[in-house]
């Protein structure tokens, strides 16, 4: 390896795509989350110390004179590093960065409240000061269903720890995770999860079942029943409406989603959010599906984009041969379509 060269990782939140990349810790130290396969066949580890610092100082003469305000910290969990180690890390980084005004990094409930208030508020004091937060749900019934490894209990004391060390928090919610049997569960315990740790701001993704993850295989058995496209926005526009304890970011700009034109600021914008909601199940069910179908293959960006009449024409055109070709039931092409976007 020369002295320019550096680990990267496989994956990094959409918010950092210009951010500094540095990996702390080669793949997860859980990797049984049923709807995952990113880290599928790949020996979890925390990088050294030695080499962390060397990856960090060979960025820096890669990048030459580039100035990052942000740097990320791959792969799936850095707290799950020594805080002593972590720190140091930390401070090289600030050191060989001075400008980093955000450090960042994934973070396991279950992996972070084994650390302490005070080691949690030095290593933010150190500059690790933004936690990204798989919440997926806030339903005991669908963490377990998910294999996700944590409880809502353990994801409110690491909330609480984050907040109180002075931590800025993104949680990830995952719309469609309970299936059609915990559906109702899954919103309302979400929701409250959510009005209780009020995090800074709040992801909804809208679940797409990965080919050959533990839950494709449920839903092959007949074990695991997904949403549609449109129960998926239903629970979506529910969740929205019991949040009434949230002050922070909220968006739905991920690509898998269908409405990503939802996204601003909690309570501001919640009538604005409401509205396009009421927009889209206003439509007819021939314009929902044309809709969808035109989000799926990328002709439209917002329900807006349906106002481009020669590009409406197009996705109707798209929507006819496919239901006169008989390719399927329309919504298994959704569920593929979906599966391609991730």
């Amino acid at each position: 390896m020369s002295s320019f060269e550096f680990q990267q990782g496989p994956i990094r939140p959409p918010s950092e795509a210009d951010s500094l990349l540095i990996r702390t810790t080669v793949g997860c130290p859980w990797n049984k989350c049923n709807f995952c396969t990113l880290f599928k066949g790949m020996q979890a580890s925390v990088r050294s110390v030695e080499a962390i610092k060397k990856d960090i100082w060979a960025a820096k003469q890669f990048y030459k004179n580039r100035k990052f305000k942000q740097c990320f910290l791959q792969d799936g969990d850095s707290f799950s590093m020594d805080t002593e180690d972590l720190i140091e890390v930390l401070t090289t980084l600030k050191q060989a960065f001075p400008e980093l005004t955000q450090i960042s990094s994934y973070g396991r409930a279950q992996t972070m409240t084994k650390k302490s208030s005070t080691e949690m508020k030095a290593i933010c004091d150190a500059g690790l000061n933004m936690l990204y937060c798989g919440l997926e749900s806030g339903s005991i019934e669908v963490l377990k269903q998910s294999q996700k490894g944590i409880t809502p209990k353990s994801i409110v004391k690491s909330a609480a720890q984050a907040k109180q060390a002075g931590m800025k928090m993104m949680a990830f919610v995952i719309a469609g995770l309970g299936g059609k049997a915990l559906s109702a569960v899954h919103v309302r315990q979400t929701a409250a999860i959510l009005n209780q740790i009020n995090p800074d701001e709040i992801r909804v993704l809208s679940l797409a079942v990965k080919a050959g993850s533990e839950l494709d295989k449920l839903r092959l058995q007949g074990e695991f029943e997904p949403l549609t496209e449109i129960e998926m926005v239903r629970e979506q526009q529910q969740l929205l409406s019991l949040l009434d304890k949230v002050d922070g970011r909220y968006g739905h700009y991920h690509g898998i989603n269908l409405l990503t034109e939802i996204n601003g600021k909690l309570p501001e914008n919640k009538a604005h959010f409401s509205a396009i909601f009421q927009r889209f199940f206003a439509l007819s069910e021939q314009e929902q599906n044309n809709f969808i179908l035109g989000r799926r293959l990328h002709y439209y960006a917002s329900l807006d984009s349906m106002k481009n009449q020669l590009v409406f024409d197009t996705v109707t055109r798209e929507l006819a041969r496919i239901e006169q070709d008989k390719m399927g039931e329309l919504e298994d092409i959704f569920y593929q379509l979906r599966q391609r976007m991730i």
